[in-house]
């Protein structure tokens, strides 16, 4: 077998993996000493763009490569496949990993190539659920759609081109599910959502939350069908999907399905060689696993919230970035008999769709209290909510935000101050996280990393 060895090593090519280049970069990794292996055909992009810019109709800032390569959702300089070139860092792209050896440090590619490593990042991230795999009847149909790469944003969109009246049904309700929706009735498409559960996105939203974009949505044009799910697919003599069957025995005629039901962590590879917890490879604050010289970064890493004292995995590009940053950063100290400080993640959610933009930060548990204008047909459509948990605030959603009370919230759920009366809060709203700001002592530089102006961000 053909081997080639690396001191430095990120198996996998999303956003935490170029993230995590860019900080090699910053310290000082030497030509030759780095490699990314991706199953990808193209250099770490900015995934947050496939449900948003690049399924956009064309005149409505619709996103191709090389606009949203990393590092354009941080604004700062975009990492080009030369950029890559220029600090001597190996892609490897389009090659599957079958086999990692953690006691070797060997990482085998299904073309049997071997991979040596010294130091080892694992970012293989997350990989979406299929309805295939559950066995669906018809769910391998023509026009059967999932989104969690570049190749298949692709066949979306020319899909798209290619019908320009379809029905298209959305199946799921959550994160992906709502961005995918908007995105097709933006290219006017006739959009129908289904979903199980009895409201939208219900991780996050609670009841009165979702009631505005559930509300919105269907101003839109879009129709929302709630408490069912999809059990089958009707197909065209050409293989194209032509019903979705649906558990209370209706067909709903689809020329495109899209399906955003979920993801998984891709941490099969290393099956009884790291400890696992919470569904995802554990690790420390340092993102050290239990083996030696193998560090885990975003949606596959678990690890302890100093704030709120359990074990989390989170799905999300901010963690991502901020993950990949802290490994690298963890490695570089080490070599040089140093430490730096634990990973202290604040969680922080957000979205964009059609004119709205919403930023959540902290933990959704406890009482909650909605303020502001949550009428669908507003022209403001702005408002927000608390979480209040033994009469501290922990969480903060905001709707249509200002970049000052997007910081403000942020804040909030970091210092997490005593709550005033449920009656005063849905009063005051978003005043109450301004006043804790111009209160606090804590200084938001390097608190967090301001999202507001950013490109697929509110």
């Amino acid at each position: 077998m053909a081997e080639k060895s690396f001191k430095y090593m990120i198996l996998g090519g999303g956003v935490s993996a170029g993230y995590a280049a860019r900080e090699f970069a910053n310290q000082g990794v030497k030509p030759g000493e780095l490699a990314i292996i991706s199953r990808e055909t193209v250099a770490p992009y900015e995934r947050a763009a496939l449900s948003k810019g690049y399924l956009f109709p064309e005149g409505a800032s619709r996103q191709r490569l090389p606009s949203f390569h990393i590092c354009a959702g941080a604004g700062w300089e975009i990492l080009l496949p030369e950029w890559y070139e220029e600090k001597g860092i190996s892609l490897i792209m389009d090659t599957e990993i079958v086999e990692a050896d953690l006691d070797s440090k060997t990482l085998i590619s299904a073309a049997g190539e071997a991979f040596k490593y010294q130091v080892l990042i694992i970012a293989t991230g997350s990989t979406v659920l299929r309805l295939s795999d559950c066995g669906l009847q018809g769910a391998n149909s023509k026009n059967i759609f999932y989104l969690r790469d570049i190749d298949e944003a692709e066949q979306i969109s020319q899909a798209l081109d290619a019908k320009k009246t379809a029905k298209a049904v959305v199946v799921g309700g959550g994160y992906i599910a709502l961005e995918i929706s908007a995105s097709l009735r933006m290219n006017n498409i006739d959009v129908t959502m289904i979903f199980p559960e009895p409201w939208c996105m219900p991780r996050l939203f609670t009841p009165g939350i979702a009631a505005f974009y559930e509300g919105y949505y269907a101003n839109k044009g879009i129709k929302i069908i709630k408490g069912t799910v999809a059990i089958g697919f009707d197909a065209h003599p050409n293989g194209e999907v032509k019903n979705v069957l649906l558990a209370d025995g209706r067909a709903l005629p689809a020329d495109i399905v899209a399906v955003g039901v979920g993801a998984m962590p891709a941490t099969t590879l290393f099956y009884w060689q790291l400890n696992e917890e919470v569904g995802g490879i554990k690790i420390d604050g340092l993102m050290r696993t239990n083996v030696p010289d193998v560090y885990a970064i975003g949606d596959v890493a678990s690890f302890y919230s100093k704030i709120y004292n359990d074990v989390r995995r989170v799905e999300h590009v901010d963690h991502a970035r901020r993950s990949a940053e802290q490994a690298v950063k963890a490695i570089y100290a080490s070599e040089q008999g140093m430490t730096i400080e634990e990973y202290d993640y604040l969680p922080f959610f957000y979205s964009k769709t059609f004119d709205l933009s919403w930023q959540f930060y902290g933990d959704n548990v406890g009482d909650t209290v909605l303020f502001g204008d949550t009428d669908p047909k507003s022209e403001s459509h702005k408002f927000g909510q608390y979480w209040i948990d033994n009469g501290k605030v922990v969480g903060v959603f905001l709707e249509s935000g200002t970049a000052e009370e997007c910081d403000a919230i942020g804040l909030v759920a970091r210092v997490q101050p005593d709550a005033l009366s449920m009656d005063e809060m849905a009063k005051q709203g978003i005043y109450f996280a301004l006043c804790v700001q111009g209160h606090s002592d804590i200084s938001l530089k390097g608190l967090k990393k301001r999202h507001s102006d950013l490109p697929y961000s509110p």
